[in-house]
């Protein structure tokens, strides 16, 4: 089955209704599925094949959506890319995942070029006019395209859909392998966990090269016939006049989202009428206890929390019904995942007891992209190993709390974070000895990136300078919040770096 294909099934059974309301126009189901065939038969024209990998970097918008379906229609691979990515992210992406078509607009072509032109093999399709390059451009292959043609979804269940690129602790980022099944199974699930209807709207604040905004919210949308508001960009005031004159139903957000909409609700002196919410969703980092309260506190609703990766999309959900959803608490597994946590020693824990979470079900991917060895590591069995800490209520077992990660991965307002990743760019700077990065608690990021720094005898640089080196190298979110100098990186008799005495530093001196 391709996910693709089930989807365009939902689409012509509602064909004639409204679907998306993007940039003040509306997309009818039926628009959509036509575009996404004549986009899949462009990109068969162009030479893609079962298995081959495009990559996306497009800002939101519905190129990016017509390219996401289009690509899994025709059986490819798709790769969706950060549109904030610089020049060196794109390049290892690109290159590690041996794209053979990369779908990008000028803007961010002419910020890549560099990189690009140097892969062999690699096409270029430019959404816009693509300016003096010379570039195959959307406008011109979509103008050669047999409108005629019907896509034939040459792929089967456990073939991959979609690599989504996650950091982890040891080396750059890994290349997840997801499957049509994977991501049929989480969107089945969730359809009938949180209960959605052709009824629902679903307002669209997240980006689509996520796992949140493109398996949870925009595939969720879409399979249940929901009318989706997308919003370019999240702004609080925005959503909150959405909810109110579109009448939605649902709201996915992380919990920087829930932060900045309440201080935006402290501010206004008319609340907006929140009559039609059903629920909001939070997830991809630890949504606080206390901001559990005090957004129920303002607006009388309970946000339900969800725990999920990328490996596996969504693991685990607290009810729909609000009274049984709870601060700290990401509820109980999914339909068709299992939980176990396991101690050190490789016993299954009690209830109440710490270990690790692993998981397994259909929804939990395939492996790491040529990484044969980091996908054994991964896994015991068919139990993938997640490396994050948790428990099971002692007094009902099935509910899971999260305590943190034996990883030292950063999630910063949803987004995940390498540390060394930013050391490395931190240490290519002519002043900087040594740098290490921490992720540090904060109340409107849940982490902020903060790093620590030792300079070369007699250099200076102040902080802002180095920050704006790293603005100018990485996507924006994973820039630093804060530089702090110091005369040497605190190690142990061993040598080995202590990161936690920095991150006690900082809290101490903060």
């Amino acid at each position: 089955m391709n996910l693709a294909k089930i989807l365009s099934h939902k689409a012509q059974q509602y064909k004639d209704k409204p679907a998306i309301l993007f940039g003040g126009v509306w997309h009818a189901y039926g628009d959509i599925d036509k575009q996404v065939q004549r986009y899949a038969c462009m990109l068969t024209r162009l030479g893609v094949k079962p298995g081959d990998r495009v990559a996306i970097q497009l800002p939101k918008g519905m190129e990016f959506i017509f390219f996401e379906l289009g690509v899994m229609s025709v059986g490819g691979i798709v790769l969706p890319l950060n549109a904030d990515y610089k020049a060196d992210e794109v390049d290892y992406f690109v290159s590690d995942s041996a794209s053979s078509l990369f779908v990008t607009d000028s803007e961010r072509f002419e910020r890549s070029h560099s990189v690009l032109g140097n892969m062999r093999g690699l096409e270029i399709l430019l959404v816009d006019s693509g300016g003096a390059r010379p570039c195959r451009t959307l406008r011109s292959e979509l103008a050669r395209t047999d409108p005629d043609f019907v896509r034939p979804y040459p792929t089967g269940d456990h073939d991959t859909a979609m690599i989504i690129y996650t950091s982890g602790t040891t080396g750059r980022s890994k290349g997840a392998m997801l499957t049509h099944r994977n991501l049929i199974a989480n969107t089945e699930a969730l359809y009938k966990m949180w209960r959605w209807s052709e009824n629902d709207v679903l307002l669209h604040v997240l980006p689509l090269f996520h796992v949140h905004g493109l398996f949870v919210a925009l595939h969720g949308g879409l399979y249940a016939g929901a009318a989706i508001i997308m919003h370019e960009k999240f702004d609080p005031a925005a959503t909150w006049a959405a909810i109110e004159s579109q009448r939605c139903t649902i709201l996915m957000g992380v919990p920087t989202i829930y932060q900045r909409l309440i201080h935006q609700w402290e501010l206004m002196e008319r609340k907006p009428d929140l009559s039609s919410m059903r629920v909001f969703i939070s997830g991809s980092a630890p949504l606080l206890e206390n901001l559990f309260n005090r957004f129920e506190e303002k607006t009388g609703f309970r946000i339900l929390e969800r725990y999920g990766m990328t490996e596996a999309g969504m693991i685990a959900s607290n009810p729909i019904e609000t009274d049984k959803r709870k601060a700290r608490s990401v509820g109980y597994p999914l339909p068709g995942t299992e939980v176990r946590i396991i101690r050190d020693n490789g016993v299954d824990a009690a209830p109440g007891a710490i270990g690790e979470v692993w998981i397994r079900g259909e929804s939990v991917f395939k492996g790491y992209w040529q990484m044969p060895e980091k996908t054994r590591e991964s896994f015991e069995g068919e139990w993938f190993k997640t490396g994050d800490l948790g428990y099971q209520d002692p007094e009902d077992s099935n509910r899971l709390y999260l305590v943190g990660r034996s990883k030292e991965l950063i999630i910063s307002g949803g987004y995940n974070v390498y540390p060394k990743e930013i050391e490395d760019v931190l240490e290519t700077h002519e002043a900087v000895r040594e740098a290490a990065v921490v992720g540090i608690p904060d109340e409107d990021f849940g982490e902020k990136v903060v790093a620590f720094v030792a300079l070369h005898k007699g250099a200076d640089v102040s902080g802002e300078a180095l920050i704006s080196f790293c603005k100018a190298r990485l996507a924006g979110y994973k820039c630093p919040k804060r530089i702090v100098k110091m005369d040497a990186l605190p190690r142990n008799a061993m040598g080995k770096l202590q990161k936690t005495a920095l991150q006690r530093s900082f809290t101490h001196r903060d």
